[in-house]
Parts: structure tokens; sequence; C-alpha cells
């Protein structure tokens, strides 16, 4: 039997279900006053490294008590299921990982690893919180950054080319929590479109990307996602 190829791309509304706040959601998302915006940037690690870092230890207390919620284990469902699938994602909070999934493209990088500004050294850092801030490197004594992409920086060249061709070669593009604003992301299931398959979007809203969707469902992911698997679990026969 035939199984069609499924690439996904999801996004941070995704894990709002987990009780993460997305950098979209207004008061929620303020951080002592500061927009993330504002701190998640080359530029404010450069004045101030230590308030960069109170934020992301911040944030990675938060992401160490959340918990995957049902869309995350329907995707981990999917990929145990279908020979051809591929789960790219804008989230650093490795709710993907903790759920089951092992094919992951991290788009944004992932905040459970760090890298030194200096020399190569790169390491998972899973202690949250930190015990020192701004903390640094064990090989040369530079200061360490979290590893994932920040506003203004280029995405890795070649996670970015896997992503594109596993959306080149599916025949259905599932975009799940995404807002469809941030680029080069959105413009991922567009190649799915092009080459003649078809993209099913799953958000609260409908979005930049809606207007070329086959289907769009809205509610929250982690009831919405779930209910479409079952049904097309049954169509194709797993």
């Amino acid at each position: 039997m035939t199984f069609p190829q499924i690439a996904v791309l999801t996004g941070a509304g995704v894990s709002k279900g987990s009780g993460i706040a997305t950098y979209r959601d207004g008061a929620d998302s303020l951080w002592n006053n500061y927009h993330p915006q504002d701190l998640a940037t080359p530029e404010a690690f450069a004045r101030d490294p230590k308030l960069v870092w109170a934020f992301y230890d911040w944030r990675r207390q938060m992401m160490a008590r959340a918990r995957p919620n049902a869309a995350h284990f329907t995707l981990a469902e999917m990929e145990a299921a279908l020979p051809e699938f591929t789960l790219v994602t804008q989230n650093i909070d490795g709710l993907h990982r903790e759920a089951g999934n092992k094919r992951i493209l991290y788009l944004h990088g992932d905040i459970w690893h760090v890298r030194c500004t200096e020399c190569d050294h790169r390491a998972e850092e899973r202690r949250a919180p930190l015990p020192d801030l701004p903390p640094t490197c064990p090989r040369c004594g530079a200061l360490l950054r979290p590893d994932v992409v920040w506003f203004g920086e280029a995405l890795n060249a070649y996670t970015l080319y896997q992503a594109e061709q596993a959306f080149r070669q599916a025949d259905i593009a599932l975009v799940v929590g995404t807002s469809a604003v941030v680029y080069p992301a959105a413009l991922l299931p567009h190649y799915t479109v092009e080459k003649g398959g078809r993209i099913i979007e799953f958000n609260m809203e409908r979005t930049p990307l809606s207007p070329y969707a086959a289907e769009v469902i809205l509610g929250p992911s982690e009831e919405t996602l779930p209910a479409w698997w079952e049904e097309f679990r049954k169509e194709i026969g797993v």
C-alpha cells in the first residue's frame, strides 16, 4: 500500500495548549515590561548579555514545566504510522521531542542547547534555572548563548534546505498553529501546492496562508488535529 507523503510545519500555536505564551499574545508575552522582540536579537545580547540570559532563563523554566498536549502526541503517532513524514517546527521548546517525534527539523533552534560565541563548542543544557548568568564556555571561557535563531539572524542553510525538500516532495502539507507571516518558513507550504499537493491548515483564525489551503480547520490544535487524524487514518488504512 502506498501512503501519502506528509510534511508538517508547526508554530507557537501548537504549544499554546501546553501553557506556553506566543510572542504575539500581547500582554501575556511581556517579560518584565520588555517585548521579546527587543531581547531576542544579537544587538540586545551584545548590549546586555545578562539581561538577555535572564529572559531566556525565565523562558526555559516556563518551558520545563510545560508538557506536550494532544496535538504533539498526535504528530508523534503520525510519524510512527507513516513511512514518509517530516516534521518542521518553528518552536524552540522541545515538546515535539518529548512527545516522541524523532525526525524533527528545528528551523529556529532549540532552547535546550547552547553554543559558544567564540569557539565551536555546542552542548545540551537542561538545567533550569541556570546556576550562573550569563553562562560561559567550559572550553574557552567566552560567553555562551542560547542555540536559537534570533530576530535578524539567518536560518541554518542546511536545515532550511531539508525543510524545503520535504515540502517539495509532500502530497499533503499540514500547517499547525503558525501565523504564516514569518519568512522563509511561511513559504514552505507553497512548495507543496506547486508540485500538485494540498495544504490543510489548523489555526485559531484565518491567516495569509488560508486562501491557498484546500481545507482550513479553525479551533485549538490540541482538539482539531487529533480529530482530523482519526478520520484521515481510517481513509488511508493505518
